[in-house]
């Protein structure tokens, strides 16, 4: 447990941005979309939205002349008209270090397991650069997922990436924790994306054990959350596997699933193209899911299910 002082010593306080921000307010809210008049803000950066219970946090996905079309990455309810609506200037990225090795986040990177905030100096940005084609090393190292039919007849190498297809219920998630246990891989990134709320414990309780979670994070994102938190589960998983990359560590991405990935994305474009004017300058910012496809470097593995797969 960290008094005070050492809580205080592990704040960031230099960077801080201090300009003056000008608050906006809500002129429209239709579905998962707000708009807002008043404020200025680039397109992927957070507001802050007033609320009856308290404030909610919403992504900027488009704009038209002088209106900010944000969805929040919360439940949208308290909303009220004219709710005042206030750019963040703080650094976007997520957390990251070895502190997060046995944790449980949510799609942003808040705590799920009751083990208190996560302290960190250093921050991973959502928006990885580009890599170039030949800068990229070749797949001639396997890797030792712990499944020996795996090893033996479909090996996998450091930089590959597989796909599991099956039906419900033959086992797909138990494979995945088996993988998890069981991989000489030095950390294991595991993103349950639209699961049950049940079956996310029961994957890190019984599946996933107390072997496989000590060096493993675990991005939550279950059915019940918005879309984009779930878009932002993704997105949070890959960030953290590429940090633990760049460290020089072996690192096993597993992701669950793909389909629930494709559905929030669509959810959200229906939403965006259904209600946004037509002289909407952006209809739309969001994580492409052709990143998953084009990770260098890193082992990963997604579940989906073939014929629920469709990509947008």
């Amino acid at each position: 447990m960290l008094n005070l002082s050492e809580r205080l010593s592990t704040l960031k306080t230099t960077n801080l941005v201090t300009r003056p921000v000008a608050s906006g307010r809500l002129v429209r809210v239709v579905g998962l979309t707000l708009e807002a008049i008043g404020c200025r803000a680039s397109v992927g950066s957070l507001c802050r939205v007033e609320t009856l219970h308290g404030d909610i946090e919403a992504e900027v996905v488009g704009f038209s002349g002088d209106t900010l079309f944000l969805m929040p990455s919360e439940q949208l309810t308290g909303v009220l008209p004219g709710a005042r609506v206030t750019p963040l200037v703080h650094e976007q990225g997520i957390a990251v270090g070895p502190q997060l090795l046995g944790r449980v986040i949510d799609g942003v990177g808040n705590p799920l397991d009751g083990k208190g905030d996560i302290y960190s100096d250093n921050k991973a940005s959502f928006t990885a650069q580009t890599i170039n084609p030949l800068a990229r090393k070749p797949i001639d190292s396997p890797l030792d997922v712990g499944i020996k039919a795996i090893n033996g007849l479909l090996t996998v190498g450091k930089g590959q990436r597989i796909g599991l297809f099956a039906g419900s219920g033959v086992g797909k998630s138990v494979t995945l924790g088996m993988m998890t246990r069981g991989t000489t891989a030095q950390v294991v990134v595991v993103g349950l994306i639209g699961e049950r709320g049940r079956e996310v414990k029961e994957f890190i309780d019984e599946i996933l054990g107390d072997e496989g979670r000590a060096r493993s994070v675990v991005i939550a994102a279950p059915a019940d959350a918005s879309p984009l938190m779930r878009l932002k589960g993704c997105q949070t998983a890959l960030t953290i596997a590429e940090y633990f990359r760049d460290q020089g560590l072996d690192v096993l991405l597993l992701m669950d699933s793909l389909t629930r990935f494709a559905q929030a994305r669509g959810r959200l474009l229906c939403q965006s193209e259904s209600r946004q004017p037509q002289k909407a300058t952006h209809p739309l910012y969001l994580p492409s899911y052709q990143r998953w496809l084009n990770v260098p470097g890193m082992a990963v593995t997604v579940r989906d299910q073939l014929l629920l797969f469709s990509p947008f």
